[in-house]
């Protein structure tokens, strides 16, 4: 019994944590049809951002949950107007594009701040389950999965931003003519995804060791898990990172973490030969 409690607080926090990876993703490809392969990068960013405030004596939920967002959503923002803004309706060159951020990215960090592996101290303490032990910081992560995704259906779903988004997302052409600025809305759109990446990447800062390659583990379980959910933005991803999450712990469980990754690929690469419009396409149609 208290083995299987902790496999399953394992298996909901593998799902959370792959859940705030992939979300920021499926904003930007979801609403904008932009591969961003500096995903992982913006992840990277966010992590950072978050040891160097703590290391600097910020608190650390500050640096967690304030600058790691705003510092990825602001870098997000400067790279839309002086990158992405040029590639709309390209989807190869928006591709080459966002590789060779990446590739900038890495070269960056890594002058500044060298190969050497970073990290902070997880803030909270442990609990016992039986003869095991848990951490309190996976059910930090689950809530904040909750969180995020609320309020992202919220933004989304009852404001006037989101009502705007969606319709510039269907019809810029359309949403031009009756007044709206699509360039602004594309802009904006990218920075949030960018932030909520960021937020991603400081959360996962104080469970993961911290260096300017961290992103390249990330950006292709997010990519199969975006594509795997379809092309509904919250529902998608959120079946997606539960079922993958689900794969990925128990595979790693029975066999070994690199068996748990092959299991997880092989597994998304059926999910999508079965189902090619992926999760939402067959299940949650016309879901946000």
């Amino acid at each position: 019994m208290d083995l299987s409690l902790i496999i399953a607080l394992d298996v909901v926090n593998g799902a959370a944590s792959l859940f705030l990876l992939c979300l920021g993703l499926a904003i930007i490809f979801g609403m904008m049809k932009i591969i961003n392969l500096a995903h992982g990068e913006f992840v990277m960013l966010g992590a950072y951002a978050t040891v160097i405030s703590a290391n600097a004596g910020l608190n650390i939920w500050i640096a967690m949950l304030v600058v790691a967002p705003l510092f990825v959503g602001l870098v997000g923002l400067v790279i839309e107007r002086c990158l992405i803004r040029f590639l709309y309706g390209r989807l190869v060159d928006s591709m080459l594009a966002t590789w060779g951020l990446s590739l900038c990215l890495i070269g960056l960090v890594t002058t500044i701040f060298g190969n050497t592996i970073n990290g902070v101290p997880t803030p909270l303490g442990g609990f016992q389950v039986g003869a095991y032990r848990s951490s309190w910081y996976t059910i930090f992560l689950l809530g904040m999965a909750v969180l995020v995704m609320a309020l992202v259906y919220g933004v989304l779903r009852f404001t006037r931003f989101g009502l705007v988004a969606r319709a510039v997302m269907l019809n810029p052409g359309m949403a031009a003519t009756l007044g709206v600025n699509p360039a602004k809305i594309y802009m904006a759109t990218f920075g949030i995804g960018a932030a909520v990446t960021g937020l991603a990447g400081g959360l996962l800062a104080p469970v993961s060791g911290i260096t300017p390659v961290m992103g390249t583990a990330f950006v292709a379980k997010c990519f199969i898990t975006v594509v795997g959910g379809g092309a509904a933005i919250i529902s998608g991803t959120l079946s997606a990172a539960g079922l993958f999450g689900l794969v990925n712990q128990l595979g790693a469980y029975f066999t070994t973490p690199v068996y748990g990754e092959v299991i997880l690929f092989l597994s998304a690469i059926l999910l999508i030969r079965l189902l090619p419009q992926g999760i939402s396409g067959r299940f949650f149609k016309g879901t946000l």
